[in-house]
């Protein structure tokens, strides 16, 4: 049987259709006939005889088991009787499938909003406003403080004619506190960052201020040298951030210039030489011939200034910043590209970390950092339609490889 359709708004749609199945079931004169029920093995959700018309539905609409849908899936009757109950709605909410099926509604699932109101009976889907379609998604709680979120559909025979299905779609909250969870911590780990340096100007400031002339011309501008870093820390910190809901809802702009990548990595290289790091540090290999590069220049800034601070800061020894051509792997076809690579000898990192380098907040070290660094490099080649590697270098370090396609944009060929 060919599928038509998958997901538990299909699984409505062919619940609308079918017969309902009962003698007693009233009949309706704008019901299209719909062919007998296909039997069903007994299964997980219909144990002994299970309801007709549930499983011819879910047979003869989608050619495909309500077990197989990824949520939790419960249809109530007319008589609010549950008559499908799937494996996943039995997973979620523990309510084992024997207890369900062919039980009342509030007895199967009985629900507590979070001020422990008795849900279907706050809601009365089959005795309230005829002009209801269902319920939006709601966080409620089963006995024992389980909490789950239900959306349910009221499906009518016609409008505002009585309630023929009530169809409950039951999900799992740990994705949902997963995403609070990484909220959280990215509000504690912005706080933490701007307390500090925010902490040092306030001190300066107002030291300067209450006691100016009692401090050297040297003292002050050390002080106020201080208060400058401090800002182009905090400066930085909004930046990343900023750019991290770019990349999270996709809005992250590419303004394509040619770009020099080779000169690029020399003013890397000079600015860490300039602000204390050796020069025998660095060993850079431009080998040539490169193909014309366009991207946008400041985020290619930005992409090798994570990476050379990262190498700096958590690496140690030499290192190795070696760029060449490359060819870049699509679905089908093959492109010109040019290729990053930044290794040190330092430690590496551990081979069970290597799939959570390029997640938020990961740190490989605990010598500073936001732990941001790395995903907004991630979110930045691949807006460049590049991609972007973590692996061992040859000295036993960390190395990051990264290849972006080279050519002009559409609009300038």
């Amino acid at each position: 049987m060919t599928v038509g359709a998958s997901g538990p708004a299909a699984v409505q749609g062919a619940l609308a259709r079918a017969p309902s199945g009962g003698p007693e079931a009233p009949q309706s004169d704008t019901l299209t006939p719909a062919p007998p029920p296909i039997p069903a093995a007994p299964g997980p959700h219909s144990p002994g005889s299970p309801p007709a018309d549930a499983e011819g539905a879910a047979a003869a609409g989608l050619g495909i088991d309500p077990d197989d849908l990824p949520d939790g899936l419960v249809v109530a009757d007319e008589h609010g009787r549950v008559i499908c109950f799937n494996a996943a709605a039995a997973r979620i909410t523990a309510v084992p499938l024997s207890a369900a099926l062919g039980r009342p509604l509030d007895e199967a699932l009985p629900l507590e909003d979070l001020k422990g109101r008795r849900w279907w009976a706050l809601t009365d889907p089959y005795g309230g406003l005829a002009t209801r379609v269902g319920q939006p998604e709601r966080n409620l709680l089963l006995p024992g403080g389980r909490e789950v979120l239900v959306s349910a559909r009221y499906v009518r025979t016609r409008p505002t004619g009585p309630v023929r299905r009530l169809v409950i779609c039951v999900r799992g909250t740990e994705a949902r506190r997963r995403t609070e969870r990484s909220h959280a911590e990215l509000i504690a780990t912005v706080a933490h960052e701007l307390r500090s340096p925010l902490t040092s100007v306030k001190g300066f400031t107002a030291t300067l201020l209450a006691k100016w002339e009692r401090f050297t011309d040297d003292q002050k501008r050390l002080m106020l040298e201080t208060v400058d870093a401090d800002a182009n820390r905090v400066t930085r910190l909004i930046a990343e951030l900023l750019d991290i809901s770019r990349i999270d809802s996709g809005r992250l702009e590419v303004r394509r210039q040619p770009v020099d990548i080779g000169a690029a990595v020399g003013r890397h290289v000079q600015a860490h030489t300039a602000a204390g790091q050796s020069p025998d540090r660095f060993l850079v290999r431009i080998r040539q011939p490169l193909p014309d590069l366009w991207a946008d220049p400041d985020k290619i800034d930005q992409i090798l200034g994570n990476l050379l601070e990262n190498a700096v800061r958590h690496g140690e020894g030499t290192v190795t910043i070696e760029v060449s051509a490359a060819s870049l792997q699509r679905a089908e076809t093959t492109e010109k590209g040019t290729s990053v690579t930044v290794c040190d000898e330092g430690p590496g990192i551990p081979e069970e970390s290597m799939g959570r380098v390029f997640t938020r907040f990961w740190r490989g070290s605990k010598r500073g950092g936001t732990g941001l660094g790395l995903y907004i490099v991630k979110g930045v080649v691949e807006a460049h339609g590049g991609t972007i590697t973590v692996g061992r270098g040859p000295g036993g370090g960390a190395q990051f490889r990264f290849i972006l396609p080279v050519g002009a944009p559409a609009y300038l060929k």
